[in-house]
């Protein structure tokens, strides 16, 4: 309870003293030069996606969907509003769904913003995988022709106070937990093997999150230093119960999540047409030994440089784990008269280990070192009207690997079509092994803006 005391009396210094310099900084500003009515501002579309074809679901996601994203502003004030109705197909389910995908107030002015409400931040400078990023959960189950789909929102508070136009510090708090949709119910991980429901934080004073960043924008670096406390919203799994009817196993897991603390760092450095990028973020955790869903305290790092060539993007990163205190696994003692080991036990602690190692693979510890390569390219064609896309990760530790190609073609300015499909592969019981049964596809879109 005291970190966190301490925590919220940064955070009212910081709203006191930024309200106040705003007075100074604004008190010459007259009532005529304020508009007194409000602006209001819309934006909006209708679309069809279709996402299909993987071992295990001939449609994994269909649907049709409108959106309307609107903003009221009034002063420094305002409301913006992003609401989403969906219906269709999911996972051979059917739905109908209203979903608010950001809904916040807010003050913005030149020194000082404050927002509340359902919202999506983002941290980091690398591209897709970002070690700072600990704030915004995703739904990797929920599949469309963009990626930024997946993104949740979490209801917040959210300080910003603009020291200089060159430096910032930013405060969130987060009361509740809301954690990233993540399917293992989905896999098929034997026969003996099922998910019951998940064991996540109550939503109590002691569970919220709370995070911090100072951000700099100089014209030679930008980079921020950040940290952050709380339950991390992608999470692994653990053993609720085990069971014997004789020599046959009943297997029950629950999602669960864990308690960290993240210190960050994150840079870019333009060098002419190039650009260099690095994050990096500090994960500390406790009771990692004697919990499977814990991860060890790790080192996650993040290089990359991007570049123009022939008229096309491309952006090329190494990413990085280092695992402290990582042990192997030890094995299983066989059954014997000598080491008093039944069948029983040994099957137990074949199981144990067959969980434990699956969950490291799931936060990439199953090797003390994690290298793997991302590359992405882009370009557009035809007088811009055509946009062709596509990505590759390569998990060097785990010979994981996927690939992502998308071609968007604006047909007029209102209505375009998207294209693409997603095809991953990996070892026998690696994360790839399994999932790719469900996510692999091709998909299809076709949208309306207004």
């Amino acid at each position: 309870m005291q970190h966190k005391k301490k925590i919220l009396s940064v955070i009212m210094v910081l709203l006191t003293g930024a309200f106040y310099g705003q007075g100074l900084f604004e008190s010459s500003t007259t009532e005529s030069n304020k508009p007194s009515t409000p602006v209001i501002s819309f934006n909006g579309y209708g679309r069809g996606s279709f996402y299909g074809g993987s071992k295990s679901f001939d449609n994994q996601s269909v649907f049709a969907e409108f959106g309307f994203q609107g903003k009221l502003s009034l002063n420094h004030a305002f409301l913006f509003a992003d609401l989403r109705a969906r219906g269709g197909l999911q996972f051979d389910s059917l739905y109908t769904t209203l979903q608010l995908k950001e809904t916040y107030v807010g003050y913005q002015s030149d020194h000082f913003d404050v927002y509340l409400g359902e919202k999506i931040i983002t941290w980091g400078r690398t591209d897709g995988f970002n070690p700072t990023n600990n704030i915004t959960p995703f739904n990797y189950f929920f599949l469309t022709a963009d990626p930024d789909d997946q993104k949740l929102p979490n209801f917040l508070l959210q300080a910003k106070w603009h020291i200089t136009p060159q430096m910032d510090i930013e405060v969130i708090g987060i009361p509740f937990y809301r954690p990233s949709i993540y399917r293992y119910d989905l896999f098929n991980m034997g026969q003996y093997t099922r998910f019951t429901t998940p064991s996540f934080p109550t939503a109590t004073f002691d569970n919220m999150s709370m995070a911090a960043k100072m951000n700099f924008e100089l014209p030679a670096i930008g980079f921020s230093v950040s940290y952050f406390r709380g339950y991390d919203p992608f999470f692994g799994f653990n053993l609720k119960s085990l069971t014997w009817n004789f020599i046959i196993p009943d297997i029950e897991l629950t999602a669960e999540t864990y308690l960290k603390n993240t210190a960050g760092f994150d840079f870019a450095v333009p060098a002419g047409s190039w650009i260099f990028r690095g994050e990096a973020g500090y994960n500390y955790t406790t009771n990692y030994k004697d919990n499977m869903y814990i991860p060890n305290p790790g080192l996650s790092y993040v290089a990359g440089v991007e570049h123009d060539f022939w008229g096309a993007h491309a952006i090329l990163q190494y990413i990085g784990a280092y695992t402290f205190n990582f042990q192997e696994l030890p094995e299983p003692q066989k059954p014997g008269p000598e080491n008093g080991v039944t069948m029983r036990d040994y099957m137990t602690q074949l199981i144990m280990n067959e969980l434990t190692q699956f969950n490291r693979r799931i936060f990439y510890q199953q090797e003390k070192f994690n290298h793997a390569l991302s590359l992405s390219v882009n370009g557009s064609f035809a007088h811009d009207a055509v946009r062709a896309e596509v990505m590759g990760y390569y998990n060097i530790t785990s010979d994981e690997w996927f690939v992502r190609p998308q071609v968007t073609w604006n047909i007029t300015d209102r209505l375009q079509t998207t294209l693409g499909g997603f095809y991953s592969a990996g070892p026998d019981k690696s994360i790839y092994f399994y999932s790719s049964d469900v996510l692999n596809g091709a998909f299809v879109q076709l949208k309306v803006n207004f």
